[in-house]
C-alpha cells in the first residue's frame, strides 16, 4: 500500500470501517466514543481503541478539539485511514498524537472491516 501520512506512529487494531464521512463535533460522544448520529452507518458503535477507516471529515473545525477530547477521555481511535486529508481530521490527530494516513481509493475499498492490522508510519507499512 502506499500511504501518504499525516500523523506519525505506530498502532494495531480492529478496523471499524464507515463508507460515509464522520462530523467528530456533531456524531461522536467525546467521552465515549459512541457514534450518535442516527443517521450515520456507524451509528451506536464505538470509535475507542479501534483504527478507523473513513473517507474523511466534515463540518467545523471545532471538531479538531473533539479528537482531542476522544484522546484525553481514553475513548480515541488507535488511528485514522482515511482517503483526503481535510484539515479537522489532520489538526485534531495531531493535537492528540493519533497515527493518521491517507491512502488510494482501491486501497480504502480493500480494508476489511473486523480485520485486525498494523499501522507503522515510519517503515510506511499497513
Amino acid at each position: 500500500m502506499t500511504l501518504k501520512t499525516i500523523v506519525k506512529g505506530k498502532a494495531k487494531g480492529i478496523i471499524l470501517k464507515s463508507y460515509n464521512p464522520i462530523n467528530f463535533l456533531g456524531a461522536v460522544d467525546k467521552k465515549t466514543g459512541v457514534i450518535r448520529d442516527e443517521n450515520h452507518d456507524l451509528f451506536n458503535k464505538s470509535v475507542k481503541d479501534t483504527i478507523l477507516v473513513f473517507p474523511h471529515g466534515v463540518g467545523s473545525s471545532v471538531g479538531a478539539y473533539t479528537i482531542y477530547s476522544l484522546k484525553s477521555n481514553n475513548s480515541a481511535p488507535c488511528a485514522m485511514i482515511c482517503q483526503k486529508a481535510d484539515l479537522t481530521v489532520a489538526s485534531g490527530c495531531a493535537l492528540a498524537n493519533i497515527p493518521l494516513v491517507i491512502v488510494t481509493k482501491e486501497e480504502f475499498e480493500s480494508l476489511e472491516n473486523g480485520k485486525e492490522i498494523n499501522i507503522d508510519t515510519d517503515k510506511n507499512l499497513l
